[in-house]
């Protein structure tokens, strides 16, 4: 079989480079429903005009998603998933824009409640 474009379009799937496939076996990650839930909510606070950039780290303790009013701050609220607090506290973490811890749960759309209930406005 031949390298380069000839390769790409057999259907041949190569690992994407820079971890090992040991390094990638143990990380933590979103899974498809998590992060469809998570960026529904940024997608709404992007249109109120709250947040308008964001971040993902993943790595073999905790996956991450920051959302930031502004690139150069500090982010707004961060989601992390740990995995390693699933029988304690729970498997997420709703943390605010000094660090604060603002929910802990099981369940991700209770955790990114407090989130959620800035989108509400009165109507008169």
């Amino acid at each position: 079989m031949s390298s380069g474009i000839g390769a790409a379009k057999s259907g041949k799937v190569v690992a994407f480079p820079g971890k090992s496939a040991k390094e990638r076996a143990g990380q933590v990650g979103f899974d498809r429903q998590e992060l469809q839930r998570i960026l529904d909510l940024y997608g709404r606070m992007v249109t109120a005009g709250e947040w308008r950039d964001y971040a993902m780290d993943f790595d073999r303790h905790a996956a991450s998603f920051a959302a930031y009013r502004r690139t150069a701050e500090r982010p707004n609220a961060r989601v992390e998933k740990r995995p390693s607090l699933r029988n304690k506290q729970g498997i997420y973490t709703l943390f605010g824009e000094h660090g604060q811890v603002l929910k802990r749960g099981s369940d991700l759309s209770n955790v990114l409640a407090p989130m959620e209930r800035k989108l509400v406005k009165s109507v008169d």
